[in-house]
């Protein structure tokens, strides 16, 4: 179950998160996963298992760090042939009502 957090929520909290990860209200260990994940984003040809290390000192088991690392190259593969394929983009209004559903009831449809 999700907890609760105090202060921003929503989109409020979203959007604070994309302007400064650092000061976000996200706990050390996400903050950890967080900053991982964008050098899996900007500088995965220059990663080692050492970059792991911080992942597994709060907590994150190999299990965990390879969902981060698939997720992570899923989003990056579906980003480009959305790009490369003429797609259109989403409104933010769009965004909106996905990010909605998504927080509602995940990703999994049933």
């Amino acid at each position: 179950m999700e907890q609760e957090r105090p202060g921003l929520q929503g989109e409020a909290f979203v959007t604070s998160l994309l302007q400064d990860l650092e000061t976000s209200q996200l706990d050390d260990k996400e903050k950890e996963l967080f900053r991982f994940v964008d050098k899996v984003n900007h500088q995965s040809p220059q990663m080692t298992a050492a970059d792991m290390a911080p992942l597994l000192a709060v907590g994150y088991d190999d299990e965990a760090i390879y969902y981060a690392i698939t997720v992570c190259a899923l989003f990056n593969f579906y980003n480009r042939w959305i790009d490369a394929s003429g797609v259109h983009a989403l409104s933010d209004e769009a965004h909106r009502m996905g990010g909605k559903r998504s927080a509602g009831m995940g990703y999994v449809r049933k």
